[in-house]
């Protein structure tokens, strides 16, 4: 069973590693501010969601797989809103 856990936890984070890549592909390829904003934020999200679901397994006890969990719900948010800002900025700026 813990070779069935390893295996998962290295998919799961290879995954996060690969979306962490894409998005900063995204960013430097894609032509505008808005698009790029998108790949990035969409990215990283899924990203850190499959990393720190592959570092679940790995967690000690109850208490740092809670924490993994709420930092990755702080990141989420606080994404969110950031993108929002920068997209609500640049809309502005082009009218």
């Amino acid at each position: 069973m813990t070779t069935l856990l390893q295996l998962f936890s290295v998919a799961a984070i290879s995954a996060g590693a690969f979306f962490f890549f894409a998005g900063t592909v995204g960013l430097l390829r894609f032509p505008d501010s808005l698009t790029r904003l998108h790949a990035l934020t969409k990215a990283d999200n899924l990203g850190l969601g499959l990393v720190v679901l592959g570092l679940l397994p790995r967690a000690e006890n109850t208490l740092s797989a809670l924490k993994l969990l709420v930092i990755w719900a702080l990141v989420l948010l606080s994404g969110a809103s950031t993108a929002q800002l920068i997209g609500r900025a640049l809309r502005r700026g082009r009218k």
